[in-house]
């Protein structure tokens, strides 16, 4: 008989240990949810046995209990080394990719230089063209001398955009630089948005400038209007990522070409990238019903940053609350485990006062990562109170037993004080532990003697473990500084080589600016001086065409020999992805660095919700990046997303307007006091 019990006792402990492999497997392979279905009928399943065997009430409760708390913290610990994989992982992939960080970052400096251009020079040379062009055809002297003078005015701006954009101080154009052109070209504009977002209103200066232009090529003698006005589409909002929008519209009645061959061929496009990038969207075509060109851009007027709330599985906390379930479970469970009733649950009060305390000495700890020292307090709070009630006679077992089985509660505070706040107010912490706990100790029934000197010896050998306990933490705090500092300085190193890359493009580009669109404009002024329009109208040409060949000659993406490198893995990177793709991208928020492991999660959220044509967001929140776009039609794809969203801390949710947002946390949830 003793032996078949020593068999039994065996394979309950075998198919304990099997147990928790199982569960510890599942937090470390699975997503969160999947993982924690498992956990939770695994610990039904082993409670499930003793009320299988007829086992009281108590017992199966305290089975229950106690499998729980285990079961919790195995499940924490295997979610914390799948987080902890993740981002070794992520920031293997960061450390592999940076050489390719300074290239991309001159090829998107070169794309963003060639756009600023077309649209500066273009603008300026086509309406000297046009108005050369008819004046000399009408041969009319006082059309001329206006010809002449708008030749040297927008020769000159012309001269002064070119030469800042050789210098390369750029600045973004606001409503007041809308107002200013639509005034310069008399047309008909209004204008009912008086705020939007810096890229908003730079694009709709672009919009603008770019439709003036092409009704001046092409639609000479037609009257052109113009609105900035909100829209009330309610589908374009979710174009948007839920945005608010306003629309800008240019409209003309239709005319004749000016002069032919004075267009680059890249402005629509151009613009329309533009728009998109910004969050938007942009139309352009002939009208639908008449003669006439119309085009229209919907751009954000404000945009709308979700609020975040942490789950409770996600990050350290996670942990924090498996050690709530793991301390209720020791002190709770543990007492249940018994064939008899314990003492503490034998009547009401005592249960309840026993359930009341165990739960304030425990509950605590779910505040361990986010307010260590608030909870370590509201933890010696909680002991005081048991003391005085065991002082009262309300409470079994004593308090200076619970201080001696259940003191790594305190503990595990005073080593989270140690790593979240200054030691100047850390250090408080062991020293209160220590008073508290003696007093609990010194209360015991088996103190002899004075209980004041008793508290005294027990107080101060209480020190030692407690100061040794917040030193380690201590110590954890500055590791991790000293690693933070490590990703800052390669940070530095790595964006100063980035800047690098970025200020020999743009004096490549400076150069062959220099020599061939700012010399013609240049003439374009000299000629207008000495009064020759004809001279004008071949200058101003043949800066068009200078411009056009420039533009020409920049190679693409497509068809560079850098096509064969991938992309960095970092946000910036994203953009290089999309165009690749033929997707667009769009960044909300204010751009800063990030950590290593968080861009890397959010360059493979974006690819992997890259498809052709579809416009994805990427915010920067304050507490980390949101990547946003259409919903996958794959399921596989969605639910690699769900597995990339979990394994990073963050969480993906759906919308009823067919998109998707994983949001990714730029650290777990913790924070110092």
């Amino acid at each position: 008989m003793n032996g078949f019990a020593g068999h039994v006792w065996v394979l309950a402990l075998v198919a304990a240990v099997c147990t928790l492999i199982t569960v510890h497997l599942l937090a470390v392979r699975r997503t969160a949810g999947s993982s924690l279905t498992g956990a939770v009928v695994l610990t039904l399943a082993v409670a499930a046995i003793p009320a299988l065997r007829g086992e009281p009430p108590h017992y199966v409760a305290g089975v229950a209990l106690t499998a729980g708390g285990v079961v919790a913290v195995v499940w924490a610990t295997g979610r914390s080394r799948r987080h902890r994989s993740a981002r070794r992982s992520a920031r293997a992939d960061y450390e592999a990719g940076t050489a390719a960080v300074p290239l991309f970052a001159a090829l998107a400096e070169r794309d963003r230089l060639a756009a600023e251009l077309h649209d500066v020079a273009a603008h300026r040379l086509t309406g000297i063209v046009v108005a050369a062009g008819a004046a000399l055809r009408l041969a009319d002297r006082v059309r001329t001398g206006d010809a002449l003078r708008h030749a040297d005015e927008a020769g000159r701006e012309a001269v002064r955009e070119l030469e800042r954009l050789t210098k390369l101080d750029a600045t973004a154009a606001g409503f007041t630089e809308v107002d200013a052109l639509a005034a310069a070209h008399a047309v008909d504009y209004r204008r009912t948005v008086d705020k939007a977002p810096a890229g908003s209103t730079e694009a709709a200066y672009r919009v603008v400038r770019e439709a003036l232009t092409n009704a001046a090529r092409y639609a000479a003698g037609a009257t052109v209007r113009v609105r900035i006005e909100p829209t009330d589409d309610r589908d374009e909002p979710v174009r948007a990522g839920g945005d608010h929008l306003f629309v800008v519209t240019v409209t003309d009645d239709g005319g004749t070409a000016a002069e032919p061959g004075l267009g680059t061929g890249r402005g629509l496009a151009g613009l329309a990238a533009t728009v998109t990038a910004t969050g938007g969207t942009f139309r352009a075509g002939p009208h639908d019903a008449g003669a006439g060109w119309s085009v229209r851009a919907s751009l954000p007027a404000a945009t709308v940053l979700p609020l975040r709330r942490w789950p409770l599985w996600r990050g350290t906390a996670a942990l924090d609350y498996a050690l709530v379930a793991l301390a209720i479970a020791l002190s709770l469970g543990a007492s249940l485990l018994s064939a008899d009733v314990p003492a503490p649950f034998g009547t009401v009060l005592p249960a309840l006062v026993t359930v009341v305390l165990s739960g304030l000495h425990a509950v605590p700890l779910a505040w361990r990562s986010r307010a260590p020292g608030r909870a370590l307090a509201a933890v010696l709070s909680a002991l005081l109170l048991w003391w005085a009630c065991d002082r009262a006679g309300w409470t079994q077992p004593p308090v200076s037993d619970i201080f001696l089985v259940y003191g790594w509660v305190e503990l595990t505070l005073v080593h989270s004080v140690g790593v979240r706040l200054p030691w100047r107010r850390g250090l408080c912490a062991p020293l209160a532990v220590a008073a508290v706990g003696g007093l609990a100790l010194a209360s015991g029934s088996g103190i002899t003697g004075g209980r004041t000197a008793a508290w005294a010896v027990l107080a101060g050998a209480l020190a030692l473990p407690a100061l040794a306990v917040w030193s380690w933490g201590r110590r954890t705090a500055r590791r991790h500084e000293r690693l933070r500092a490590a990703d800052t300085r390669r940070r530095v190193l790595l964006d100063g080589d980035a800047d690098a890359a970025v200020s020999a493009q743009r004096l490549l580009f400076a150069t062959a600016l220099r020599a061939t669109a700012l010399r013609h404009a240049r003439a374009v002024v000299a000629a207008a001086e000495e009064g020759d329009l004809r001279a004008v109208r071949e200058e101003a040409r043949a800066g068009l065409t200078a411009l056009r060949d420039l533009l020409s000659g920049l190679p693409t993406g497509d068809d560079t020999d850098d096509a064969d490198d991938a992309p960095p893995p970092t946000v910036s990177g994203i953009t290089a992805l999309a165009a690749r793709h033929g997707a667009v991208v769009r960044y909300v928020g204010a751009r800063r660095p990030l950590p290593a492991a968080v861009e890397v999660f959010a360059y493979r959220t974006a690819s992997a919700l890259m498809a052709v044509g579809v416009t994805l967001t990427v915010r920067t929140l304050p507490d980390g990046v949101e990547v946003s776009g259409p919903a996958p039609a794959v399921p596989a794809v969605e639910r690699r997303l769900r597995a990339l969203a979990d394994a990073a801390g963050g969480t993906l949710s759906t919308t009823d307007r067919g998109a998707v947002r994983v949001w990714l946390p730029e650290a777990f949830p913790w924070r110092s006091e």
